[in-house]
């Protein structure tokens, strides 16, 4: 099973991780639930089919995971919550080189966290429930640790031209898209956001969220 640190690398990227150049088209889903399941399945069937080959080279599963996971993420939506005040201003090319940059930083933690699941019975996702809109809608979910408690996962999504798209993920409370602008706004402050945006893609900064437990 999956212990409290873990849960947190495998839940964080499916909102944030940014490549913007997608390699295959986009499936459609009209129910936010359904795809959150449905990238949950895919992506446990590819581990499931090739866990050897990943374990031996995680670069495969990168790319799998940039093929599954693209479509579905609203990456500008997310880079500019992200960024906040210090994105405004910024070329769409700079937000997107920032998305990508970003996406760099937490692909490999993805693979390493997706690889530590042996079941998918792991995750339990939940039926909608509270206030939802096209503009916000969060889908949660729960992860079995090793401890056998139930960590909850739940995943922001908006309709993005007719297509659910998820753009945040929160963690036992913890947002990664408040969390990742807290710690970006402080060292964009402390220089500037070319410098940042230099250091993301040149892998010198880590960014990390603080667990519960």
């Amino acid at each position: 099973m999956m212990s409290r640190p873990l849960v947190f690398r495998f839940a964080a990227p499916l909102a944030l991780i940014g490549a913007l150049v997608v390699s295959a088209p986009s499936m459609a889903f009209d129910d936010p639930v359904e795809l959150i399941r449905e990238t949950t399945a895919e992506l446990f069937a590819l581990v499931d089919d090739n866990r050897e080959a990943y374990e031996n080279d995680p670069t495969l599963l990168e790319d799998e995971l940039q093929r599954v996971l693209m479509p579905r993420i609203d990456t500008i939506h997310s880079a500019r919550l992200v960024l906040g005040r210090h994105g405004r201003g910024e070329s769409r090319e700079d937000i997107e080189a920032f998305a990508e940059a970003l996406a760099d930083l937490l692909l490999s933690r993805y693979a390493t966290g997706l690889l530590e699941f042996r079941s998918r019975e792991q995750v339990e996702i939940l039926p909608l429930s509270g206030d939802n809109t096209e503009r916000q809608t969060r889908v949660r979910t729960r992860v079995r640790l090793d401890s056998g408690s139930r960590a909850p996962v739940d995943y922001v999504l908006r309709k993005n031209d007719g297509e659910w798209q998820v753009f945040d993920v929160i963690v036992e409370g913890i947002s990664y898209v408040a969390t990742f602008r807290n710690q970006i706004g402080e060292e964009i402050r402390r220089s500037s956001f070319q410098d940042v945006l230099s250091r993301l893609r040149a892998g010198d900064i880590e960014i990390e969220v603080e667990t519960n437990g």
